[in-house]
């Protein structure tokens, strides 16, 4: 994706940019490159993408990602393909997180606490609750 602001402008709280601006543009992003798919498509190649670039904003190890899908060849031939093209989307919802995370330190919440704060709150957002 491309933006008017970087990475460090979300981090500085210098841009309003914010995790369901994210997922709606990266949304967006995939069904523009992805090509045709029935809504069902759609919805599971978008959740299979925002995990990998989640778990790569949370330093998680991308061959550790992958693991999950080891029986499913083509699913790791289309993430490990399509890795490199994120890289940019991985930084911004990093900087997402991050900022989240401060948000909730600079109101005086411990580190450890706002960490897992964030990670809850980011859990239920997914998960739609």
């Amino acid at each position: 994706m491309q933006w008017e602001f970087t990475a460090e402008d979300v981090v500085k709280a210098r841009s309003e940019y914010g995790l369901q601006d994210f997922r709606r543009d990266l949304g967006e992003e995939l069904r523009a490159n992805l090509g045709h798919m029935d809504e069902a498509q759609q919805t599971r190649s978008f959740n299979l993408v925002y995990d990998m670039c989640y778990a790569l904003a949370t330093d998680k190890k991308f061959d550790d990602f992958l693991l999950a899908y080891a029986f499913d060849p083509p699913t790791c031939e289309f993430l490990t393909g399509l890795k490199p093209h994120m890289a940019d989307n991985v930084v911004m919802l990093g900087a997402i997180l991050q900022r989240l995370i401060m948000d909730r330190v600079e109101a005086n919440m411990p580190l450890a606490q706002a960490i897992q704060d964030v990670a809850q709150w980011h859990a239920a957002l997914v998960a739609g609750k």
